[in-house]
């Protein structure tokens, strides 16, 4: 290339199959499905997050998250939907490139709670299975890009259930 000459964007070198006017801003794939193999967690909850779960109000829930950059943080679910996503105005935000800005929804309907996937590049996953929509149970593994969070009920709805 000659010297004097400015680059411009053709020039910039980018990896195989990256177009030169790729943006930035996009999700970024998350390796391979064998890279999301579902391994559960244990019931090591610490006495704060076991405090918080047995404190929800009956038709509320929990998402704990368990590993990703916000590993410890904690999303209360009380609205009849919750959008989850990399959109700053999202009802749980999660600033990672491998969750899509709409990622998922958590829909409320009296005690029972359901993620539904947004057409999401790297899809929602329950208990390891790829899901479009799923009904959420007690202690369910959700995964969302690198994030792998809990999901729990009020203990009030786990008993009523119960006594069903």
């Amino acid at each position: 290339m000659d010297e004097n000459r400015r680059r411009d964007a053709g020039d910039i070198r980018r990896g195989p199959g990256v177009p030169a006017h790729a943006s930035n801003d996009t999700t970024q794939t998350f390796g391979h499905d064998s890279d999301l193999s579902f391994v559960p967690f244990g019931s090591e909850l610490s006495d704060a997050e076991l405090n918080a779960i047995d404190a929800l109000p009956s038709g509320a829930a929990l998402l704990l998250v368990r590993s990703g950059p916000t590993a410890g943080a904690r999303y209360l679910l009380d609205n009849d939907v919750m959008t989850v996503g990399r959109h700053p105005e999202a009802d749980i935000f999660f600033d990672d490139v491998t969750v899509s800005r709409r990622h998922a929804e958590i829909t409320r309907d009296r005690n029972r709670f359901e993620i539904v996937d947004q057409r999401s590049l790297n899809g929602t996953y329950v208990n390891g299975e790829r899901v479009d929509r799923a009904s959420l149970v007690n202690g369910a593994e959700v995964r969302i890009g690198k994030f792998r969070l809990n999901f729990f009920v009020s203990p009030a709805d786990l008993t009523a259930d119960a006594e069903k």
